[in-house]
């Protein structure tokens, strides 16, 4: 298969961690053509998705973990898999991107099919933030607002709370709220740009400290898992905040989450996904670029990532059948 990856400057992921990497390896390692491409790569050039192109072969366990074969101009339906991994913030240039993507296949009248993961409608209707509260059984308390008073008053019944901003990413922007902190108003003011930008207030949540669980789903089922467990010094567990990593296991809870969030994924078009879990309630599902895989593997001694690429063959071989 060509596999097109769409992700952030390739300079700047990190073997070892970006989940990009571990899936551009392993496919790789199965023979698979690489290719890789930034959002602003993506053109609609006669009529037709395409971009410009650069076909990789990748070196593990060496620094850079690329070469950087050739570059070339083509219509994106030439790749076989097209996979959307760009980080957030989902930015306006972002969107148009997955306009783009909505092209791919139109119009072909080849017979073929190139496989868009996740879905573009879905990357565009389904904020990470905003996307669990479909669930109101597995979230806590939560409230999207943009005023300040709305703030304080949610802050009032629960004591203490956690603000999120809805575009962000790795812990970025988000606050422990709690009335007896003199730099309560300053938080809110900073988090709604003055009461202009809608946050996410959720009742923060005691278990926290023990970790934040994020569970690696494919294709609706959960393949793996890790927990994030914040410094003493800091509220939040994201890695990329300085959260550790810990080994774990799914229980029956989390598995009932699984179970619920599942089947309404995969209708959306979201096949490679990471929800995170605190105690018993689901808080976010990251549909973007879900990260991950490289720390699961570490932990568990597994190889997640060939999994994935296994499955993404089984998956598209009957498209894979009219290409030939």
């Amino acid at each position: 298969m060509k596999i097109l990856f769409i992700v952030d400057p390739l300079d700047t992921l990190k073997p070892g961690h970006d989940t990009s990497v571990a899936l551009m390896q392993a496919a790789a390692r199965r023979g698979h053509s690489v290719w890789a491409a930034e959002v602003g790569d993506l053109q609609v050039h006669h009529h037709r998705a395409a971009a410009q192109v650069r076909t990789l072969a990748i070196h593990p366990g060496r620094t850079p973990f690329y070469t950087v074969e050739a570059v070339g101009f083509y219509p994106l339906s030439e790749a076989d898999v097209i996979w959307m991994r760009k980080d957030p913030p989902v930015t306006a240039a972002y969107l148009w991107a997955t306009q783009i993507l909505d092209l791919v296949n139109a119009g072909r009248g080849d017979g073929r099919t190139t496989f868009v993961l996740n879905r573009p409608s879905g990357l565009r209707n389904d904020n990470e933030k905003l996307y669990a509260l479909h669930f109101p059984d597995l979230v806590p308390e939560t409230r999207v607002c943009t005023l300040r008073q709305d703030i304080l008053d949610f802050v009032d019944i629960h004591h203490r709370a956690v603000i999120k901003p809805l575009d962000g990413k790795g812990g970025e922007g988000i606050f422990l709220l709690a009335r007896a902190d003199r730099n309560l108003n300053a938080i809110i003011e900073a988090s709604t740009a003055y009461g202009t930008r809608p946050v996410m207030v959720q009742r923060y949540l005691e278990e926290s400290r023990q970790g934040d669980k994020r569970i690696v789903l494919l294709a609706g089922e959960p393949i793996g898992a890790l927990l994030r467990v914040p410094r003493e010094d800091d509220v939040r567990g994201n890695m990329a905040a300085g959260g550790r990593v810990v080994k774990t296991t799914l229980n029956e809870r989390d598995r009932e989450i699984c179970r619920a969030v599942g089947p309404r994924l995969v209708a959306d078009g979201h096949y490679f996904v990471g929800i995170d879990v605190i105690g018993t309630y689901l808080t976010e599902i990251n549909v973007t670029s879900p990260t991950g895989i490289c720390e699961i593997d570490v932990l568990d001694g597994v190889v997640l990532e060939d999994k994935v690429v296994d499955w993404l063959v089984e998956y598209t071989r009957p498209a894979l059948a009219r290409n030939l």
